[in-house]
C-alpha cells in the first residue's frame, strides 16, 4: 500500500505479539531487556486481532471481469463491466490482495467454465472456487487443511448467492486421508491450487489425477526461484505447461492434461 507506505515514511518501530498469560510475559521480559527505547504494551482482545485488519481491506478490480469487494462494502456501487465477489474472509487466507491470488484468478477467467466442475485445493476463504462459480461452473468442490475454511468458504459462498447444491466444502489432509480423497473424486475440467512451491510439487501426480482429459490446472503460490522445480514437477507429472504468468515475486503455471 503505497499510501500507507508514505504516510509511515520515517517512524520505525518493531511490532510483536505474545500471549497474555505467564508464558507471554516470560517473552516479554526477554525481549525487552537492555533496550534503549521506550515501548508500550497493549492488549489485544479476539475481536481486535480478528477485525482490525479490515480497515485496510478496499474493493479490488481483478482481471477483466472480477470485482472482489468486502461484505461490508456490498451496498457500494460496482464498475460497470464487472462481476462482484463478496468475500468476507475471517481468519483464512485469501482477501484477493495477494499477488498469488490474483494471478490464479486472472488464469481462471481465462477459461470458459459454463457448465463444468472445478476442484479447488488449499481453497482458503473459497475466493477460487466460489469465482469460477459466479464465472458460470457447474458445481465446485473446495478443500483445505485448515477447519476453519469450511465455515468461511460457505459463508462466502452465501454472499453471493451460492448454496451447497453448487459447492462442497471439506477439510483434512488430501494426501493421507482416503476417504477424503475418494469424496473428491475426479474429472474437474479445472484444478486450482494457491498454495506453496513444496506443496504443489509433492501433489503434482494428484492434480493431474483428478483433471479431466484436457482439463486445465491453475497454480500459484510460488515463488519466483522456485519455479522451474515447480514446472519440472508439473511436466513430470504429465501436464504441459502452457502459461508461466508473473506478478512481483510470485509466479503461477497454467497447464493442461
Amino acid at each position: 500500500d503505497d499510501q500507507l507506505l508514505e504516510r509511515m515514511k520515517g517512524a520505525a518501530r518493531v511490532k510483536f505479539y505474545v500471549t497474555d498469560d505467564g508464558a507471554g510475559r516470560v517473552q516479554l521480559e526477554q525481549y525487552t531487556r537492555g533496550l534503549d527505547a521506550e515501548y508500550t504494551v497493549t492488549p489485544l482482545t479476539d475481536n481486535d486481532w480478528a477485525y482490525s485488519w479490515q480497515k485496510y481491506y478496499k474493493p479490488l478490480e481483478v482481471g477483466r471481469r472480477l470485482y472482489v469487494v468486502p461484505e461490508w462494502m456490498r451496498d457500494e456501487p460496482v464498475p460497470e463491466g464487472r462481476s462482484p465477489l463478496y468475500l468476507n474472509p475471517g481468519l483464512t487466507f485469501g482477501t484477493g490482495s495477494h499477488a498469488s491470488t490474483q494471478l490464479c484468478l486472472e488464469g481462471v477467467e481465462e477459461h470458459p467454465l459454463t457448465g463444468r466442475p472445478v476442484l479447488d485445493l488449499g481453497c482458503g476463504s473459497g475466493i477460487l472456487s466460489i469465482a469460477a462459480l459466479r464465472l458460470g461452473a457447474e458445481h465446485a468442490f473446495a478443500c483445505d487443511i485448515d477447519e476453519k475454511c469450511v465455515e468461511v468458504a460457505y459463508e462466502n459462498a452465501a454472499l453471493n448467492g451460492i448454496d451447497r447444491s453448487r459447492y462442497t466444502v471439506r477439510w483434512g489432509d488430501v494426501l493421507s486421508d482416503q476417504q477424503l480423497k475418494a469424496e473428491i473424486g475426479g474429472g474437474y475440467d479445472m484444478v486450482v491450487a494457491n498454495i506453496v512451491a513444496d506443496v504443489i510439487i509433492g501433489m503434482a501426480p494428484m492434480f493431474f489425477a483428478k483433471t479431466a482429459e484436457g482439463g486445465t490446472l491453475i497454480c500459484s503460490g510460488i515463488l519466483n526461484e522456485r519455479a522451474d522445480e515447480v514446472r519440472a514437477a508439473l511436466e513430470k507429472a504429465g501436464f504441459e505447461v502452457v502459461n508461466h504468468a508473473k506478478s512481483d515475486d510470485w509466479s503461477a503455471f497454467t497447464a493442461k492434461k
